[in-house]
This record gives structure tokens, C-alpha cells and sequence, in this order.
């Protein structure tokens, strides 16, 4: 009987070894924001199932201060060997050689919008005056990574309420509306639109506008080059796009596969 065993044992392996030739033994370790996260979340489980590839997932903000942010956590030897995140973020791993040049590929983009708890009175912010006003009258006003950068070095200073806005500013995301702990959050689109308990106001206005745009990239170093060109190609490909709008982001005009 035990050889009877050893042979059905053996041809399950045959089998699986068919099924995903070189793909079943890989496992991706992916490092990402939160701006792709939720769209990223749905498209995962239909590529582990049709490639076989095993991926784990770890967060960190694409900039900003902080030991969790995604450049602090490479730099102390964290293993990754995909990062998803804001181009911004992206930009400042290049320029310390943390990135395969030439692996990055753009998978979408999407503006900024204005956050607050669902059921409560939403401000006006159809134009940059009113968008001003409203920022004004908020007792608290939370973004996180490459949105604070953002506000703090270039949009608060091109309305002319960087002081005004000093005390009110915190380190929030979307999340923290529901909870109360900020009044209103300006954030990407795509970290609103999947929570429970927020409701997005609505777009902050063209003219004052600041749209990300999430690419992925190899990290330098990855033992898993190949499994992890798939893993890009997949979420860059036509299949993943509708996951991607749903979250109230569009594919950039020109990327790579």
C-alpha cells in the first residue's frame, strides 16, 4: 500500500508541476500605499489562482517621515520585490538605486477628493474660493504620504492659508473620518470610494488639482524577477482595468505591458 501512496503522491506533484510549470514554487513579495490598494485587493486572488504564484503584501506610505514609510522600510532591509506606490515616491527610490531601471510601469492615475463622515452636511468646494473656505471653517483636516507633501509645500501656500492652516492639519486617513478622529481628509479618490462610514464630497477643484500616478516597479535585489514581471504585467493589462475605474482611477494614455 505504501508504494500505492508514494505513486499517487507522485503524480499529484506531476500534475501541479504541469498546471504551473515554474510559477508554483515563486512567492512575490509586494511593498505598497495605499492609493492602488483596494483595487490591488481585488485582482490578486484571480492572478495567485491562474498563475499560481504565491504574493504577500505589505503597506507603507510612498512618502512622508516615519519608519513605515516605504523607502524606510527598504532601507532597513525589509525584502520586497515589487513596490507599488505614488510616482513622487517612486522618484526618490530611483534616485537611491533601491529600482531596476526601466522596470517601472504606470498602472493608473487619480485626483485628489475631499472626505468627510458619512450622513454629515458635505462643504462646497465646486470652486478654488469655495474649496478655500471650507478648508478655513474645518476644525481638522487629514492627508497622509505624497497628499501631505502637497498641501504643505505647494497648495496651502497657493491659497495663502498655510498659517491659518497650522494648527489643523493632521496626520489622517480616509479611515480616521468614520472613527471621528478628523472632520475632513483630502486624499486620493481611490482610498474613499471602498470605505464604509465616508462619503466622498466630491473632486478638489481643476485648477488647484494634483493627480497621482500609482506605478510599480522591480526592487533591485529580487530574487523573484520573473514571477514579479508577471504580477506587474498582469495589473497593467486590460484585464485589470475595470477593477481599476471602479475605484475612480483611469489607466494612464501611454504605458508599458
Amino acid at each position: 500500500m505504501n508504494w500505492l501512496r508514494q505513486s499517487q503522491q507522485l503524480v499529484i506533484l506531476v500534475v501541479a508541476g504541469f498546471a504551473f510549470p515554474t510559477a508554483s514554487l515563486a512567492q512575490v513579495r509586494v511593498l505598497m500605499s495605499g492609493g492602488f490598494s483596494a483595487a490591488y485587493q481585488e485582482l490578486l486572488p484571480q492572478f495567485q489562482n491562474t498563475t499560481g504564484i504565491a504574493v504577500t503584501t505589505a503597506r507603507g506610505a510612498s512618502q512622508g517621515d516615519g519608519p513605515n514609510i516605504i523607502g524606510a522600510q527598504l532601507r532597513k532591509g525589509v525584502p520586497a520585490d515589487v513596490v507599488i506606490m505614488s510616482r513622487g515616491g517612486l522618484a526618490e527610490l530611483v534616485a537611491e538605486g533601491r529600482i531596476v531601471l526601466g522596470s517601472d510601469v504606470d498602472l493608473a492615475r487619480v485626483p485628489l477628493g475631499l472626505a468627510v463622515r458619512a450622513g454629515t452636511p458635505k462643504p462646497n468646494i465646486r470652486t478654488v474660493g469655495a474649496f478655500k473656505q471650507s478648508l478655513l471653517r474645518a476644525k481638522s483636516v487629514g492627508s497622509q504620504s505624497s497628499t501631505t507633501v502637497y498641501l504643505r509645500t505647494r497648495l496651502l501656500a497657493q491659497l495663502g492659508i498655510g498659517s491659518a492652516m497650522a494648527g489643523k492639519l493632521a496626520d489622517a486617513g480616509p479611515a480616521s473620518i468614520a472613527t471621528g478622529e478628523v472632520e475632513m481628509v483630502l486624499a486620493p479618490v481611490s482610498e474613499i470610494l471602498p470605505l464604509a462610514g465616508v462619503d466622498l464630497v466630491g473632486t478638489i477643484p481643476n485648477e488647484i488639482q494634483f493627480v497621482q500616478t500609482f506605478a510599480a516597479a522591480l526592487v533591485k535585489g529580487t530574487k523573484e524577477p520573473e514571477a514579479s514581471k508577471r504580477l506587474i504585467k498582469f495589473l497593467a493589462s486590460e484585464t485589470a482595468t475595470p477593477a481599476i475605474e471602479k475605484m475612480g482611477m483611469k489607466r494612464p494614455a501611454l504605458r508599458r505591458p
